[in-house]
């Protein structure tokens, strides 16, 4: 079951009392040389995951687990990579991470350099239709071996009771185990980035 923080009753806590909670919250990048209205509405919208994290722990409690796309390390290690690959998605994990979460290795470096790979060669538009289909099929392989080691690892580490954040590209096909209770953090600023990436790509 999956709800949209912000947009629902807020319900009791005894509710959720005993069971695992993942709070997905979709990963946004920037870049060096972005226009600055761009990183205007990053700004936006990691300003309003912060706060809407700070929400979901009023209602269900402190988080104890963090996986992050990417990450292939745990702790301190995952957490220096983390600063190189998102410095805003890097400030959340680090400012929960002092608060007593711990940062989980989430993926397997192979099957995600894998899945990459193949993705890319998908991206410079094969012609021969045979090609595109063999590598359309490699590539969904790839994939669902990703998000299903993905998925393993929240089932494996996340215990009961305990809350967690995933932050994921928002395209994932990660299926997560029914027990737990899945939060979507989707700010009104998500919407915004989403017109203005749709209105360059046109």
């Amino acid at each position: 079951m999956s709800e949209r923080i912000g947009k629902i009753e807020r319900p009791s806590v005894e509710q959720f009392k005993g069971k695992r909670k993942i709070c997905f919250v979709p990963l946004i990048y920037t870049w060096k040389d972005a226009p600055e209205d761009y990183k205007t509405l990053v700004e936006d919208y990691w300003k309003e995951i912060r706060e809407q994290i700070a929400n979901m722990k009023e209602r269900v409690g402190k988080i104890a687990k963090i996986y992050h796309e990417m990450i292939f390390l745990s702790g301190e290690n995952g957490i220096k990579d983390l600063e190189k690959l998102n410095k805003d998605s890097y400030e959340v994990v680090k400012s929960e991470c002092s608060s007593g979460a711990e940062l989980v290795s989430t993926e397997k470096r192979e099957a995600t350099e894998e899945c990459a790979d193949w993705e890319r060669c998908l991206a410079i538009g094969l012609k021969s239709e045979r090609v595109r289909t063999k590598v359309s099929k490699l590539y969904m392989d790839a994939s669902e071996e990703r998000y299903g080691y993905v998925a393993k690892r929240i089932d494996e580490t996340l215990k009961d009771g305990e809350n967690g954040i995933l932050f994921f590209g928002e395209n994932h096909w990660i299926v997560f185990p029914q027990d737990i209770e899945v939060f979507n953090v989707y700010p009104p600023s998500l919407d915004d980035l989403r017109r203005w990436l749709s209105d360059r790509l046109m």
